[in-house]
This record gives C-alpha cells, sequence and structure tokens, in this order.
C-alpha cells in the first residue's frame, strides 16, 4: 500500500479517513524531530504535516516516491517549495475555511486588549476586587473608532466585515493598490504611512514574505498614535518583538494583542510581564468545527493527488 505520514495527532480518525493507505502517524500532540520526519518519509508517498515543522531540501530529496504534502494551516514557509517544485511534489494548505475563526480571534483580542479583560481576569482570581470606581480598568470603545487592516485578503476582509457591525471607520493597506471592484463597502485603501498615523487599531493578517518581515519596528510603532491597540494574527515575524516591548513599557503605544510571535514557539519573556499585553498561543484558526475541516482538506488533498491523479484547489505551488 502507498504510505502516507501524518505528523502530528489530528481531531479526525486518520485511519478510517485514508483507509486505502498504508498510514504512519504520529498519534501525540509532540513534534517528530527532523532527523525521525527524514527516516518516517524516505519512503513515503504523501506526508500530511504542521506548519511548525520544516520540510527543506533535505527531506524532500530523501524522499524519492513523495508526491503530495498537506500543510496543516495557510502559510507554508515551513516548506521549501523551490526544492518541492524541482522534485516534483504538489504543497497543498488549507485556506479559506479557518478564515472566520481567525477572524473572530482577532476581533477577540482586539476587543480585550482594548477593554483590559485580562487585567480585569487576574484580578478577579486573585481576590483584589477593590471598590467600585469611575477609572476601575478604563478601556476605550471599538465604537465609531478608525480600524487599519495590514493586508486585506480573506480573513482581513472577514474582520472588516465584523468591524461594520461597530461603526469603524475601515482603513487597510496592502502591498499592492486592489481593484475598485475588489473594495469592501465602507473600507478605503491608504498608504501605509497613513494607515500608521490614522488607526485607533491595527490587525496584522498579512503572509510573512521579505517584504512584510519587520515591517513594524521602532519607527513604525512612533508614528502610530499612542491611543493605539496593535493586533497580529498574521505572522510573528512581521513584527520586531524587542521593540514592540519598549513601545508598550514607554507608552509609545497603548497595548497589543499577539497570537504569533517572532520566534514561535518560545516568546519574549518581557511580553509575558506586560499587563498591556494579551497573549494567545496561536489558536487564530482553533474552533473545533475549523480544525477538523482543515483536517479533512489535508486527507482531501492526498486522495486527490494519489489516487485520483488530479491537482486540488488548494495547491500552492502549480
Amino acid at each position: 500500500m502507498r504510505k502516507v505520514v501524518v505528523t502530528r495527532r489530528l481531531p479526525i480518525d486518520i485511519n478510517e479517513a485514508l483507509s486505502d493507505f498504508d498510514v504512519d502517524a504520529n498519534y501525540t500532540n509532540e513534534p517528530i524531530s527532523n532527523t525521525r520526519l527524514k527516516h518516517l518519509t524516505n519512503d513515503a508517498e504523501g506526508i500530511i504535516c504542521m506548519l511548525d515543522e520544516k520540510i527543506d531540501k533535505n527531506i524532500l530529496e530523501s524522499s524519492p516516491k513523495l508526491k503530495v504534502i498537506a500543510n496543516y494551516g495557510v502559510g507554508v514557509n515551513n516548506i521549501d517549495l523551490v526544492a518541492a517544485k524541482a522534485c516534483g511534489v504538489t504543497i497543498c494548505n488549507t485556506p479559506d475555511i479557518l478564515t472566520r475563526s481567525t477572524a473572530e480571534l482577532g476581533f477577540a483580542l482586539m476587543m480585550a486588549a482594548a477593554r483590559r479583560l485580562s487585567e480585569g481576569d487576574r484580578l478577579t482570581r486573585l481576590n483584589i476586587f477593590p471598590a467600585w470606581s469611575s477609572t476601575l480598568l478604563s478601556g476605550t470603545d471599538l465604537y465609531g473608532k478608525t480600524l487599519g487592516i495590514f493586508g486585506m485578503g480573506e480573513i482581513g476582509k472577514a474582520v472588516a466585515k465584523m468591524a461594520i457591525g461597530f461603526n469603524m471607520n475601515i482603513i487597510f493597506h496592502n502591498r499592492r493598490v486592489p481593484d475598485a471592484k475588489n473594495l469592501l463597502p465602507n473600507s478605503n485603501y491608504v498608504s501605509f504611512e497613513e494607515l500608521l498615523s490614522e488607526s485607533d487599531f491595527i490587525v496584522i493578517t498579512a503572509p510573512l514574505t521579505p517584504e512584510t518581515k519587520h515591517k513594524f519596528t521602532a519607527k513604525e510603532f512612533i508614528a502610530m498614535k499612542k491611543s493605539s491597540i496593535l493586533v497580529n494574527i498574521g505572522r510573528g515575524p512581521i513584527i520586531n518583538e524587542a521593540d514592540l516591548v519598549n513601545a508598550l513599557k514607554t507608552g509609545v503605544i497603548a497595548g497589543a494583542g499577539l497570537d504569533v510571535y517572532e520566534d514561535e514557539p518560545i516568546v519574549n519573556s518581557e511580553l509575558k510581564t506586560l499587563e498591556n499585553t494579551i497573549l494567545t498561543p496561536h489558536i487564530g484558526s482553533s474552533t473545533i468545527e475549523t480544525r477538523k475541516g482543515m483536517a479533512k482538506m489535508c486527507v482531501d488533498s492526498v486522495i486527490s493527488v494519489l489516487k485520483n491523479n488530479t491537482k486540488p484547489h488548494n495547491t500552492v505551488n502549480i
């Protein structure tokens, strides 16, 4: 039988889903080493892997039978796409299905940072419940404020649609100026400089590219409003975390909500000490419905290539 390696536990019965294949699966949530991965895949025709597992040229070239890799996530920065194409390996991801859930988390982080929910939760759990006062944990409204979106892809658009319900003024910046027909109602394209200076909230939903790496540094934080809140549900290295820590500590910006990190899974130790920051462990797509759907999409991609000999619609290296 044709071998498929599954590198991490998935929220479906993977053996039933891939019953026509020889499944070699890691049924735990613990990552496997790169050396172990190379050993497992040397006779595999398919791989379902996680976004934190590096599929490099070395692994690709040592897997002569390999025909398809299904990455459990949208970003494919962990895979050497050039080497994959040279080796004739189809690379698939899981777009669209996680759009809404990731956008929901981004909006939740924005609201939580604005209303200082994590601070309130900590105080209450520690039984530090001060007498009610007019200034107790005063946050900021979202209603009527300006939301800036850096990267108006599908997730950015989903965030924008939620913001309409809060009567927010929506501005955005992309690497390319969009056609008028692709603009959402009540949203306006602005320069990056305008995005920084005009936004009360900035939500990062852009992918990681050479152009977006460290797009937000000390210079950009100084250009933002002192009252602004920054949310990142895109990729961690888009922000220079050392500069962000300094900006948050010194009041250059008011707060941040982060789901992704520069050196993930390592989180800057100073970030953890800041009251004006809410941190989540890369759970943007982590709803039961979405994670099961992502697993099914990975399975469908493998079956499409190995059994049906067709390119899935979610192929990223056509």
